[in-house]
């Protein structure tokens, strides 16, 4: 977010429209930056060094805009110092209009793309022409040595303002170069994986996978992090999908390496409001039940997979007070789309994003873009540390608290809000793994209906110690967060580790799923 950017922009005629168009109040934080940034750091430098095009507009005497794509070899756009930056013009059809533009006027624009990542950063600033003869050694800096085109002049640009932009509406575009280099890579990827197949004497990639309602196709593979790949999902036929709001949740098949099918649930971390299309991101986890080893293994590209309808167990309610978003690691996947419905509504929020390694932490680039000051984030590669228990003192007496991440954190949100008298029900939150404590010990559960009593060791859930006796029992998160697997309790004392019951609820009702017995003995109506 930056103050310049504002302070050119926002004209008065602006201003009116975003006052007709309700955005006015969304967009006045611009103007209330303290920083005014127009000057480049070292991201900014970075982005405009590695790019090999931009546009660029101009103004001509008589009021028109002219708009001009300039192209060259990557790194022709040349930062000179945190204020400058500059390009050797090449001869081309000799008509001048920018040029000519700029004797006129040195106001100048440029848009800067890079549609492969989908990042787009904009520039205001004053230009000059600069000729050999005024200055020879300038010519000499900005000129390409592999490229062999005729330098006619320089234009050098002083930095008024710079804006990164929303990548909503910038659809992935790549160069032969990068397909290329991405095909190489799928395809010594596939060339191992079919050797490792024919070792293993396992079967090749299944063309379709699960017997759900919704039918999607894989049209798209992103590697967000070492360990964290992002799966874009369409309708085959390009129809929309059902609508989502943000916190939902995709449940899809699986194929494990036992060769038994089942299922997993991811969070949809694609805005809610792009209508035709699903986004789920999932991080590899060797050491987890296999699920997300065999989405990592197996899933590809034109894989049609038969998934069971969204579901919404994490909503985002209609707040007018600021919103505190709380993400661990992976847990950011179901924070994310909180984060651009807020933002679209003009809602004012926070986020606090907490990873171990910073290069690995999922869609920070995107979120660094476009947040500016709303975001917080603390990596322990950086020495940095998400003090908990004071973003939850620091929040608004109406504030809603949402916090999605590890067992610990979820806990700690919980005990500091506790501490400091906050009504649990402004805390909402969302597991991705049921919580287990070292301290489990095997318990004694008598099934009235079933007439059966089984022992259920400490290494396992209720859920899993039923269905092993082979009684049906119906379960969608095993997480405790969807209260489908919820049972009338008729004895002993629960210890309950769900999210979704409430108070009154867990008096009678224990999710299976996650909770335990107290003293070691529960009686169920199953």
């Amino acid at each position: 977010m930056s103050r310049a950017f504002a302070d050119i922009s926002f004209t008065p005629s602006v201003k009116a429209a975003q006052s007709l168009y309700g955005s006015r109040e969304a967009n006045r934080g611009f103007e209330l930056v303290e920083e005014k940034r127009d000057y480049l750091l070292e991201r900014d430098t970075e982005f405009i060094i590695a790019r090999d095009s931009f546009y660029q507009a101009t103004i001509s005497e008589n009021g028109w805009p002219y708009v001009q794509h300039r192209g060259g070899p990557a790194g022709f756009l040349k930062v000179i110092d945190e204020k400058t930056i500059g390009y050797a013009d090449f001869s081309g059809n000799a008509q001048y209009l920018s040029v000519g533009n700029l004797f006129a006027s040195d106001k100048i624009s440029l848009i800067l793309m890079d549609y492969a990542n989908r990042r787009r950063l904009k520039i205001w600033g004053r230009a000059k022409i600069v000729h050999e003869i005024e200055d020879p050694r300038l010519i000499a800096r900005l000129e390409m040595s592999s490229y062999r085109a005729r330098v006619e002049r320089a234009v050098v640009i002083t930095v008024e303002a710079i804006e990164w932009n929303c990548p909503q509406h910038i659809t992935p575009r790549f160069t032969d170069q990068e397909v290329q280099v991405m095909l190489a890579s799928l395809q010594a990827e596939n060339h191992l994986l079919q050797e490792q197949l024919k070792q293993q004497n396992v079967p090749v990639k299944p063309a379709r996978l699960g017997n759900g309602p919704l039918e999607l196709v894989i049209t798209g593979v992103r590697q967000l992090s070492p360990r964290i790949r992002a799966y874009e999902l369409r309708d085959p036929a390009g129809k929309d999908l059902p609508a989502v709001g943000a916190g939902a949740h995709l449940r899809v098949p699986v194929l494990l390496a036992n060769g038994q099918a089942g299922t997993r649930q991811y969070s949809i971390s694609s805005a809610a409001s792009k209508s035709d299309v699903y986004e789920i991101a999932v991080l590899a986890e060797p050491e987890g039940r296999g699920g997300s080893m065999a989405v990592h293994e197996l899933y590809g590209l034109g894989m049609h997979l038969y998934c069971d309808l969204p579901r919404n167990d994490f909503e985002l309610l209609a707040h007018a007070a600021p919103t505190i978003l709380i993400a661990g690691g992976i847990g950011i996947t179901a924070i994310k789309p909180m984060v651009e419905q807020l933002k679209a509504q003009g809602q004012p929020f926070t986020l606090h994003y907490a990873g171990r390694q910073r290069q690995a932490m999922a869609y920070r680039a995107e979120l660094q873009e476009n947040l500016g000051d709303a975001l917080h984030l603390y990596a322990t590669d950086h020495a940095q540390r998400l003090d908990i228990h004071r973003t939850v003192a620091e929040a608004s007496e109406e504030s809603l608290i949402y916090v999605c991440g590890p067992a610990s954190m979820i806990a700690a949100v919980l005990n500091a809000a506790a501490a400091l008298g906050m009504d649990r029900e402004r805390v909402r939150y969302e597991r991705f793994v049921a919580q287990k404590s070292a301290d489990d010990e095997e318990i004694r559960v008598e099934l009235v209906r079933s007439k059966k009593v089984i022992q259920v060791r400490a290494d396992q859930s209720i859920l899993q110690a039923v269905r092993a006796h082979g009684i049906t029992a119906d379960a969608e998160c095993e997480t405790g967060n969807c209260g489908t697997c919820a049972v009338k309790l008729l004895g002993g004392q629960a210890q309950h580790r769900d999210s979704v019951l409430t108070e009154a609820e867990q008096k009678d009702r224990i999710c299976i799923c996650v909770s335990r017995a107290q003293a070691g003995e529960l009686v169920l109506d199953l």
